[in-house]
């Protein structure tokens, strides 16, 4: 295909915008999807791999003579409306549609918090996660073909390879830049959608009254998504992180459409958040005057330290929205008072780089319900509960100081998980209390809807005295009502007299039937029981996943596939495993931060136009060097701990882990600039390229067997096969 002259000419300004625009659209579904679709916020990668699959179809079909930019639109309004079609269902049929991500309240090999409350029914419709996320994954894809295309024909039209590649990462560059300024401003999707919706038509075509009419139905369906399908009264912001919605008349918060915390007035309905103080006033300890909380969220456990004699608190919490309406609307106005300093940061992050002491560290109710990027399986709070997290914690302990960890953990084995790396980390067993009162908590058991509070220190004078009195007294009773009979708070082997139900405390045996799997920061997985990919959901997810991208590719460009780039493919799959292990890694050192998530994209595409300019100066004949130089680099990030990285000092932290990290990334970008700079077909073999980044998407769940180090050696694997496979 010959491109004219008129193409050719404006091929460069067209490159850069769709770049951008596939860039930017591909970053806003991932967040508006998550915030819309249930539980699609725990597969965001599903996302992000469907808006590679649509890209990589489009630029293989790009010399087909249909221009299918034009049904972009059209199709994003299916796929949008079933978005909103889907959260209406499950919210409005609630007593009769079930999510299923496997039997939560059973023993799932994998939990998905807030997917226990819709138990399995014979009598419920139930839809499987992996028929939700493969129709969006097929629906996303499609809606991308088209802007694929377009680039597809504008890399076609510009002779100079490596400038024309240079010029998609500078729009990609500008994309994540744009999206990044929309995340910090807070900015809804009804403001994202504008250049998105702007740029399709521009493609598309302005004048054609079917391509208008399916923007505004497109908007129309964001605008629904966004504010819309929440309870009537509720407030809905958009954070760095979650969709959030606040409702003003019982001061709960939701995130993602998903239950996350309720503020309460401590003094009158929070004897939880208070239990870790009453139990150290009443064995006669002095009040805990240093505290750290972590997961600090609208203030619940800032009131409660607060009111129990705290002279100064840190207050932890990774959210600006949720902090802000802890601000304005906590009805003790905890983060007013001058006791409290609040720090908008990663918790792992502010327990290892801080040079305070405390008496008291508390992962307060630690469950982001989020994923840290689109690239990785992790959650926000993976690495808060990893061995080397304790120790951290424990760092930052005076020698009589208590570490308090509490939560609905849904399963006992995660409890016996938790306990495990306590007693490893301290020396000895912690205290683990469950409300309502049980005597046993085995890590066989079954779903556990208790409260559960783990008590851990290193030879601190205050849990032994907390034992002691356990040991002599048996019981703490506490009142569900502190600010009626707090006086009454307090050890004794029968409840007070008095009106109102008592709750009994006492310490659980903590029983493990087996060496649990600790979390390391290698493999952070608290919420996964074994090393494996659970087949309910995530290998069903991937199974359906790779099907309907078969389908689709042979669907739009069955010709290209009879001729596959092997060298391109595997290049793919290994930079996309690359980029993942750098993410998670920068993640853990600096903080899993959608700050610090997009500073990484961000040096990633600049290492990349740096290899392009290499090679547009040097034209590197011999790759074979590169090759060399390349799996070394990756066999070095592979071998070397992660926590060789957080024993050195800051500066050098930075510099060995931005060695590291980014080096292979250019080396990895000479490569492929080198290769695509002889490309005949720019269309085909970039869009094999994106196919190989899918699998490399897909490979990324070997992370919760071999751990993310030893993904390099896979991502190593790719591009050996992508040296060997290269075209004669």
């Amino acid at each position: 295909m010959t491109p004219r002259p008129h193409e050719a000419s404006n091929a460069p300004r067209e490159l850069f915008l769709v770049s951008f625009l596939i860039l930017f659209f591909e970053l806003a579904a991932i967040r508006w999807f998550a915030g819309t679709v249930v539980f699609l916020t725990f597969f965001t990668n599903v996302v992000l791999l469907a808006c590679f699959l649509g890209m990589s179809v489009g630029l293989l079909a790009a010399r087909r003579a249909q221009s299918l930019v034009r049904a972009t639109l059209p199709i994003a309004v299916l796929t949008f409306a079933a978005a909103v079609a889907m959260n209406i269902v499950y919210t409005d049929w609630a007593e009769s549609l079930t999510v299923s991500l496997g039997n939560q309240q059973g023993l799932p090999r994998v939990i998905y918090f807030g997917a226990e409350y819709r138990p399995l029914d014979p009598s419920r419709w139930v839809i499987p996660m992996w028929a939700i996320a493969g129709t969006f994954f097929g629906l996303i894809a499609l809606a991308f073909v088209g802007l694929g295309q377009v680039m597809g024909r504008a890399f076609e039209a510009i002779p100079d390879r490596v400038r024309a590649y240079s010029v998609d990462v500078a729009g990609s560059l500008t994309g994540i830049a744009a999206f990044a300024l929309a995340s910090w401003l807070e900015l809804p999707p009804t403001v994202w959608f504008v250049p998105i919706v702007a740029l399709i038509l521009y493609f598309a075509g302005w004048r054609n009254p079917l391509q208008l009419a399916a923007a505004a139905g497109l908007y129309a369906f964001v605008t629904v998504g966004s504010h819309w399908l929440t309870t009537h009264g509720q407030q809905v912001f958009w954070s760095p992180y979650y969709k959030v919605a606040y409702e003003p008349g019982v001061q709960s918060i939701s995130t993602n459409d998903i239950g996350h915390q309720q503020m309460q007035p401590v003094a009158r309905r929070g004897p939880a958040y208070a239990l870790p103080h009453l139990l150290n006033r009443d064995a006669g300890g002095a009040p805990f005057e240093e505290v750290m909380i972590i997961g600090a969220g609208s203030g619940n456990d800032l009131a409660a330290a607060l009111r129990y004699g705290a002279k100064h608190v840190d207050a932890v919490e990774i959210d600006p929205r949720i902090q802000a309406l802890g601000r304005r609307f906590h009805p003790e106005q905890p983060y007013s008072d001058p006791r409290v300093s609040p720090h908008l940061d990663d918790g792992r992050s502010f327990a290892r780089r801080t040079e305070a002491k405390y008496d008291l560290a508390i992962y307060a109710l630690v469950d982001s319900l989020v994923l840290h990027s689109g690239y990785s399986s992790l959650r926000l709070e993976n690495f808060l509960f990893t061995r080397e997290a304790f120790e951290d914690v424990k760092r930052t302990l005076k020698p009589d100081g208590v570490f308090a960890m509490y939560n609905y953990y849904r399963h006992s084995f995660v409890v016996g998980r938790l306990g495990q790396l306590a007693e490893q980390t301290f020396g000895t067993k912690p205290i683990v209390i469950s409300l309502p009162y049980k005597e046993r908590i085995a890590s066989g058991d079954d779903f556990n809807q208790g409260f559960t509070l783990l008590l851990a220190g290193s030879d601190s004078k205050r849990l032994q005295a907390i034992r002691a009195r356990f040991e002599k007294e048996q019981n703490f009773w506490l009142s569900p009502v502190p600010a009626l009979s707090e006086p009454r708070n307090g050890f004794g082997k029968d409840a007070p007299p008095g009106p109102g139900e008592w709750l009994r405390v006492a310490p659980s045996r903590l029983i493990v039937s087996h060496t649990p799997l600790a979390p390391v920061d290698d493999w952070p997985q608290l919420y996964l029981r074994e090393r494996e990919i659970p087949w309910t959901p995530i290998g069903q997810g991937m199974l359906t996943m790779a099907l309907i991208a078969l389908a689709i590719l042979f669907a739009f460009a069955p010709a290209r596939l009879a001729r596959p780039n092997w060298q391109m493919f595997f290049l793919g799959a290994g930079f996309m495993l690359l980029e993942t292990k750098g993410v998670v890694h920068m993640a853990l050192l600096f903080g899993s931060t959608w700050i610090v998530n997009s500073v990484v994209f961000f040096a990633i595409l600049v290492m990349i136009l740096a290899a392009n300019l290499y090679v547009a100066r040097f034209r590197p004949s011999r790759l074979s060097v590169f090759y060399a130089l390349l799996v070394a680099g990756l066999l070095v990030n592979a071998l070397v701990p992660m926590n060789v990285f957080l024993s050195l000092a800051p500066f050098w932290r930075t510099a060995a882990s931005s060695l590291v990290v980014f080096v292979p990334v250019f080396f990895a970008g000479v490569i492929f600039a080198s290769v695509f700079r002889e490309s005949r077909e720019p269309d085909r073999d970039f869009g094999w390229n994106v196919a190989g980044i899918i699998v490399g998407g897909l490979s990324e769940s070997l992370s919760l067997i071999i751990g993310f180090n030893y993904l390099l050696l896979v991502a190593a694997g790719y591009y050996l096969l992508s040296a060997l496979l290269r075209p004669r």
